[in-house]
């Protein structure tokens, strides 16, 4: 994946490093997201084993893609008694809404921060 984003434009990206750049994910975040989306709400170890990775590494994507909101979980009962976590994938189409709408946030504060550009560039460098 390109290092920034002068190289990002002149690259061959596709969504994923799109999506990976713009919420900071990781690769294996996005195929857990992929996994969810594509067999439907599962526990941590389900994922993990989907993804023949440990529990404990699915449960770490996991939790990065519900800080970024892309993963919800809910909680099932257990009959006997106690209960356990599965995890949900938002639609694509959420995902990509997700996508524009922190593109345009992020495009609108550099854009003000451009408005100052000369004033900071030509002032002296803080010691």
């Amino acid at each position: 994946m390109a290092s920034s984003i002068h190289e990002m434009l002149r690259a061959n990206c596709k969504c994923d490093d799109v999506a990976k750049c713009v919420l900071g994910l990781k690769n294996l975040d996005l195929l857990a997201y992929k996994k969810l989306f594509e067999y439907g709400p599962m526990t941590a170890e389900e994922l993990g084993d989907l993804l023949q990775r440990e529990r404990s590494t699915a449960y770490r994507s996991l939790q990065n893609l519900i800080a970024v909101g892309l993963v919800y979980r809910e909680t099932r009962s257990i009959q006997v008694g106690g209960y356990y976590y599965e995890y949900v994938a938002i639609p694509p189409e959420k995902f990509k809404q997700m996508l524009r709408q922190n593109i345009a946030e992020w495009y609108n504060k550099i854009d003000k921060l451009l408005d100052n550009f000369e004033k900071e560039l030509l002032e002296p460098a803080s010691e």
